[in-house]
């Protein structure tokens, strides 16, 4: 059960968030009790998470602000394991390092900040950009199936989120890259000659049909006086 201190602490922070919420951050309590607190960060863009829906959970204790939360990520994002405790300076796993006048926003800001470096701690992973950019098409369907997440969030539950993320994903492998549309484009267009080119060769074929004819009028001439000199060997025989 929460101090009277904790409870108006996350009670003020929530109001707070409410008003000014933070970029690609939601986050609010249970209805049951205030030290529970449920959060999704959107993949900012320029990052592999762009389109992901990340839901997760702090657990915040009962003296708060004076000890840290816990930190969880439920959604499978390639750069958290899903559902484990996660090492952080504003986490439980360092109460020396933290500082009471942190917020929900700071710690949700540090852990944004935190998932997209390639930083190891307790409760990370490695994978790759295309294996991240995965995760995030999958996102929000992962976190559907999330009773927590329907009951916390229920202005989330759509389907319009998965629908976008699988269309992107149909329009990558379908597209083709620009490269690829100009070899089609070169291959479906005829192909002309400019009238230059036209011209030259025009020139050319000409000059050769000349020489054609000056050699064939020239081996005439030689066999012509062959002939003439063998006529004249005869009759003088």
């Amino acid at each position: 059960m929460a101090t009277k201190s904790a409870y108006r602490r996350l009670t003020k922070e929530f109001m707070e968030l409410q008003k000014n919420p933070p970029p690609y951050i939601v986050a609010r309590p249970v209805e049951t009790n205030i030290l529970e607190w449920h959060y999704v960060i959107q993949g900012p863009p320029d990052t592999p998470y762009h389109g992901g829906e990340y839901y997760g959970r702090l657990t915040f204790p009962s003296d708060y602000p004076y000890k840290p939360p816990s930190i969880r990520m439920s959604t499978p994002s390639g750069r958290f394991q899903p559902d484990t405790r996660l090492c952080l300076t504003m986490s439980d796993f360092h109460p020396s390092l933290w500082n009471p006048s942190w917020s929900v926003a700071t710690i949700l800001n540090g852990l944004l900040s935190f998932m997209t470096t390639d930083e190891n701690t307790t409760g990370s992973v490695r994978t790759s950009y295309a294996e991240k950019r995965i995760y995030a098409s999958r996102s929000h369907r992962a976190n559907l199936k999330m009773l927590k997440f329907r009951e916390v969030f229920p202005d989330l539950c759509t389907a319009e989120a998965t629908t976008q993320s699988d269309e992107t994903l149909r329009r990558r492998k379908t597209e083709p890259t620009n490269q690829q549309q100009q070899q089609q484009q070169q291959q479906q267009q005829p192909t002309t000659v400019a009238p230059d080119e036209r011209n030259a060769i025009a020139r050319t074929v000409s000059r050769w049909r000349r020489w054609v004819f000056v050699l064939v009028v020239f081996i005439y001439l030689i066999l012509s006086k062959i002939a003439s000199r063998s006529s004249t060997s005869g009759d003088s025989m």
